[in-house]
């Protein structure tokens, strides 16, 4: 009898254990995810998204099936140079959105399977460190593009600019 109960013990531990990871995996919001089109012959390109963790995490990874290899990279200016860098993750502070940007955190893909084209869409996984993977839709807007044209405050072009008008 003991050992009866010592075993459903055990397999209620367990149990409660995998729902509860599975919980926390729903807990990372990922939003936003866009990519810009590439010109034909194009090997490079790079993704972003907004990140909430409301438990803090941190990204650690990437992979998609767009691209031989998704990796981490800052960007940043030093002394008028752009530089960019390989990171090997990304904190994610409780409950602050991360956005990953032109000019700042992305998602660098390389080897892409075929050209991004606007309004097309492809998945991403993003691998993080508390919650796990984590799969994505990464929409395809314009060239040059600077942001989703879903995302609030932008214009159509994703721009997220406003012009003020003076009279």
């Amino acid at each position: 009898m003991r050992s009866t109960l010592l075993a459903l013990g055990a397999s209620f531990i367990i149990g409660f254990s995998s729902v509860t990871a599975t919980a926390q995996s729903s807990d990372v919001e990922v939003k936003d995810a866009w990519a810009r089109a590439t010109p034909g012959g194009a090997q490079t390109a790079a993704a972003y998204v907004t990140v909430t963790s409301p438990t803090g995490d941190r990204l650690t990874g990437a992979s998609t099936p767009a691209a031989q290899k998704a990796d981490i990279h800052s960007m940043s200016m030093d002394n008028g140079v752009m530089k960019m860098r390989q990171v090997d993750g990304i904190d994610l502070p409780a409950g602050q959105a991360v956005t990953l940007k032109p000019g700042g955190y992305h998602i660098m893909l390389t080897g892409l399977a075929k050209p991004l084209q606007q309004g097309q869409s492809f998945p991403l996984t993003l691998d993080f460190a508390k919650a796990g993977a984590q799969q994505v839709m990464v929409t395809v807007e314009k060239v040059g593009s600077m942001g989703p044209a879903t995302q609030s405050g932008g214009d159509a072009t994703g721009s997220g600019m406003t012009m003020p008008m003076h009279h």
